[in-house]
């Protein structure tokens, strides 16, 4: 399986430029061999946030919710489809908070692979350390008059509808499940969508700094995925860029849509 992909080329910097990073090659397309039996697509974070009116705190605080919306609707039925006309399995990373995937086949698979899911050990937190956090979130992310929006939007958690799992699709709590679930099908390199490429699908459980650990390839494709923007990025995605360059320098590929559906074998 050949297709285009887009690399960095982050060399070779100039001592002689004022600024040497300006002698880096920049992007450029290579001609890149995916091997369908240890590849799969991972679909992270693919939630039903609800109707504009319903969780308004929610969308105030995360401003990328309309065009994670437009992918699932867009992007995510026929990239979901042909992946499942092909020989790659698809895997499912969910998180949140809420389990709406417990009762699902794919993650008792996972489970009975990897075992639950355990989370870090935490640090013992103070006074103090509560008023920081309550004082950033107040003043940074997400906004105290937001919160209570935010908590009844994840309290009734799901799968978007154009991401909900299929037959005994993997779903994984986190990066041990997830390595599990490749462990058994020989899989060494997984293509992410989901939401959002800057933030959970870089270093959530089950994303690409965890899976990178585990020896595995971390690529995107760029239509099926966005980024967590600020004031001054979000009008041109600039955030969404820089991720997309982490990824080709540090994790795996970049892939287009039409180059990578184009490029899938049948069964």
């Amino acid at each position: 399986m050949r297709l285009p992909a887009q690399l960095y080329r982050q060399f070779d910097a100039d001592p002689a430029l004022a600024v040497p990073g300006e002698g880096y090659g920049g992007w450029h397309t290579v001609e890149a061999e995916l091997a369908p039996q240890h590849t799969a697509l991972v679909v992270m974070h693919a939630w039903d946030c609800g109707q504009p009116h319903e969780f308004p705190g929610w969308r105030r605080a995360v401003e990328y919710t309309p065009r994670a919306e437009r992918i699932l609707r867009e992007v995510f039925p026929p990239l979901l489809a042909a992946v499942r006309a092909s020989p790659l399995p698809v895997f499912h990373v969910v998180g949140g908070g809420k389990d709406y995937y417990s009762h699902l086949p794919g993650h008792h698979r996972a489970i009975q692979l990897a075992g639950g899911s355990s989370l870090p050990r935490r640090v013992t937190p103070d006074p103090l350390h509560e008023r920081m956090q309550r004082l950033r979130a107040a003043q940074g992310s997400p906004g105290a008059h937001n919160s209570a929006d935010i908590a009844a939007g994840f309290a009734r958690l799901d799968f978007a509808p154009s991401a909900r799992p299929v037959g005994e699709e993997g779903i994984a709590e986190d990066g041990a499940q997830l390595a599990a679930l490749c462990r058994a099908q020989g899989i060494n390199h997984l293509i992410y969508s989901g939401f959002a490429l800057n933030w959970c699908l870089l270093m959530s459980p089950g994303g690409m700094v965890d899976m990178a650990r585990h020896g595995c390839l971390c690529s995107t494709i760029a239509e099926a995925t966005t980024a967590v923007e600020n004031r001054e990025t979000a009008r041109e995605e600039r955030e969404k860029r820089q991720a997309l360059w982490r990824v080709a320098l540090e994790f795996g590929f970049v892939f287009k849509l039409a180059d990578f559906l184009r490029a899938l074998p049948s069964p």
